[in-house]
């Protein structure tokens, strides 16, 4: 199994060097992956209709996918990244695929894109994008952007895209995983379609049994569930006793990658305890503390 770090987006700071540092701790423990939350704007909560149910708000800082992992693979020289997830429907498909391609190439190949539909819809509005198609969206951004890396041109017509006899360059050098996430029967059945992988942003039986849905979907397209890769999440504040028992029934269930979760606004917000981390040198003892119970 593959173990991940998840970058505390909302508590890491602005500082370059912390993240540097934090980063260059995830490599040197022996994490496979560092995965980051993507959100270009966050919005009041209060007085909205329908309510807002996501964890973060206008407070919470977040760093901005695509340029944090160009500048950690400067820094870095063996850790993955991944986008857990990047909210695609609110973003030009075209861009992100040329995003993608360049982080892929500066980080020789160590690039996982993770995409979904989010949750925050002022954030669609105040980007223009079409939340009540975010969906049907989000399946022809895949055919695009599999399409750009592929070809040096296309000419591609949709309900969504018109592409013009137009590429992208440089365009990558492999095939880039895509991989999705959420949680819903519609999000499943759209990586049992189009996707290399799934992150769930949880764990235990709850999971399980999603990803027995999934495999079971994934069969239904005529797939072989072996080539489908499975991350799992635990939030760190749980503690060590259940960390090895989500890890191990991860493993059980066939998952190739399982990431901790050092962030406590998303602890908290999932109903477990807080990890309460007040600096940059706590995050990198919480990814120690958890790769040496686990391994």
């Amino acid at each position: 199994m593959k173990f991940g770090a998840v970058l505390p987006t909302c508590e890491i700071g602005t500082d370059p060097i912390a993240l540097r540092d934090w980063a260059q701790a995830a490599e040197s423990l022996g994490y496979s992956h560092i995965v980051t939350y993507d959100h270009v704007l966050g919005a009041e909560h209060a007085g909205r209709e329908p309510a807002f149910w996501g964890p973060y708000t206008e407070h919470d800082d977040f760093h901005e996918p695509f340029v944090l992992f160009g500048y950690l693979a400067g820094v870095t020289s063996t850790i993955e990244f991944e986008t857990g997830i990047i909210i695609l429907p609110q973003r030009q498909a075209a861009l992100v695929a040329k995003q993608a391609a360049e982080v892929d190439l500066l980080s020789g190949g160590r690039f996982r894109l993770g995409v979904g539909s989010g949750w925050n819809y002022v954030e669609y509005e105040s980007l223009g994008a079409d939340w009540e198609q975010r969906g049907a969206l989000l399946d022809d951004q895949i055919t695009v952007i599999r399409a750009l890396w592929e070809h040096d041109v296309i000419d591609y017509t949709s309900e969504f895209h018109r592409i013009d006899r137009a590429g992208i360059r440089p365009r990558p050098q492999r095939r880039i995983p895509i991989w999705f996430g959420g949680y819903t029967p519609a999000a499943l059945r759209r990586a049992a379609r189009l996707g290399d992988g799934f992150t769930f942003g949880d764990s235990g039986p709850d999971t399980v049994a999603l990803a027995d849905r999934l495999r079971e979907l994934l069969v239904d397209q005529g797939r072989d569930p072996a080539d489908f890769a499975l991350e799992g999440e635990a939030n760190l504040g749980i503690g060590p006793d259940r960390w090895t028992a989500l890890v191990d029934g991860a493993r059980d269930a066939g998952f190739s990658h399982f990431s901790i979760n050092c962030q406590s606004t998303t602890c908290e917000w999932g109903g477990n305890p807080a990890a309460n981390l007040q600096s940059t040198a706590e995050h990198i003892a919480a990814l120690e503390s958890f790769i040496s119970s686990v391994r």
